[in-house]
C-alpha cells in the first residue's frame, strides 16, 4: 500500500485519475447503452454495436484511428438527444451500472489522496453527461471530461465543444495546477492508456494501471509504478472503511478550443508513426 503523505506548509497537490479501465472496469459511456435503448434514445442495432465497441474497448484491441471512428459514431448518434432525458436516465440508472465496476483499488487510492489533503480529479474523455455524476460518486472534487454543443432546443448537436483527449487533458492540468495552486512536480497521475502520456508527463508521480502495451513499454522504460486493478467491488460495500466523507464533484473549466484538440489528435498520430518506423 502506498503512503501518501501531504506536507500541508508546502502548496496544494491533487491526484488525476483517468476513468475508463482506471477507476471503473469498462467503458463509462458504452455501459449505458443498455439504459439508453430502455429510455428510447437508441434502436436494438446501437445496442448491438456498442456492445461489440465495448469488447473490443476492453480487450485493449482498440487503436487511435479505431477509438476516431468510435468517437465519430457515438457523437453522430447523440444528435438530436434531449439532454435533461439523458442527465436524468444516467441520473436513475449510476448505482446500478456504474457502482459494481469500480475498482476497488482505485477507491482505496482516492480515500488516501484525500485523506493527504490532495485534491481528486477526475480526467476522462468520455462525455460530461455520464463522468460528472461519476465523479460525484467517486466523491471526486473535480471533473474534466469531452463536452457536447447543445442546441438552442435543449438538444445535441452531434459536434464537439471540447474534446478531452491526449495532450489536452495535460493542457487542462495545467490550467487547473494555474488556477488552483497546485504543484504538479508533487502531483499524481493514473491512467491505462498511451494516449494519456501526456497528462501522465505532466506530473511528478506518474502511474501506469491496467497499461495497454505501449503504455507498459513506456512506464518500463521510464521506470514508472505499474499498478494491476482487478477487484470490481460496490461503493456500499465499502461504506464502514471510508474515512473521508464524499464531496461533490466540481467541473473543471478548461477552456481549450477546437484547435487544442486537433492538436491532440495530430501529436497521437505522429507518435504512431514514430513508433512503426
Amino acid at each position: 500500500m502506498l503512503r501518501l503523505v501531504e506536507n500541508h506548509s508546502l502548496p496544494r497537490t491533487a491526484a488525476f485519475f483517468d476513468l475508463d479501465k482506471t477507476v471503473i472496469a469498462k467503458s463509462s459511456t458504452l455501459t449505458f447503452s443498455k439504459s439508453f435503448y430502455q429510455g428510447g434514445l437508441i434502436n436494438r442495432r446501437a445496442v448491438l454495436r456498442t456492445a461489440y465497441a465495448q469488447f473490443v474497448f476492453l480487450a485493449g484491441d482498440a487503436d487511435h484511428d479505431q477509438i476516431e471512428r468510435m468517437r465519430e459514431y457515438l457523437s453522430a448518434l447523440c444528435r438530436g438527444w434531449n439532454v435533461q432525458q439523458v442527465k436524468e436516465i444516467v441520473a436513475e440508472t449510476l448505482h446500478d451500472i456504474i457502482d459494481p465496476i469500480i475498482y476497488d483499488e482505485a477507491a482505496s487510492l482516492i480515500e488516501e489522496h484525500h485523506t493527504a489533503g490532495r485534491d481528486v480529479v477526475i480526467v476522462s474523455t468520455s462525455g460530461a453527461e455520464v463522468v460528472e455524476p461519476i465523479g460525484e460518486l467517486l466523491g471526486a472534487d473535480r471533473v474534466v471530461a469531452t463536452r457536447m454543443v447543445v442546441g438552442e432546443d435543449g438538444c445535441y448537436t452531434g459536434e464537439v465543444e471540447y474534446y478531452a483527449y491526449g495532450p489536452t487533458k495535460a493542457e487542462a492540468i495545467r490550467e487547473l495546477a494555474e488556477s488552483e495552486g497546485y504543484d504538479l512536480s508533487r502531483c499524481y497521475a493514473y491512467s491505462d492508456s498511451a494516449t494519456d502520456l501526456p497528462m501522465l508527463e505532466s506530473v511528478g508521480h506518474p502511474h501506469a494501471v491496467n497499461p495497454d502495451r505501449a503504455l507498459r513499454r513506456e512506464a518500463l522504460s521510464r521506470g514508472w509504478p505499474i499498478l494491476d486493478f482487478h477487484r470490481p467491488v460496490r461503493l456500499k460495500q465499502r461504506l464502514p472503511r471510508l474515512s473521508v466523507p464524499p464531496r461533490p464533484a466540481l467541473v473543471a473549466a478548461a477552456a481549450i478550443g477546437a484547435a487544442a484538440a486537433t492538436a491532440g489528435l495530430v501529436w497521437y498520430a505522429s507518435r504512431r508513426r514514430s513508433a512503426s518506423a
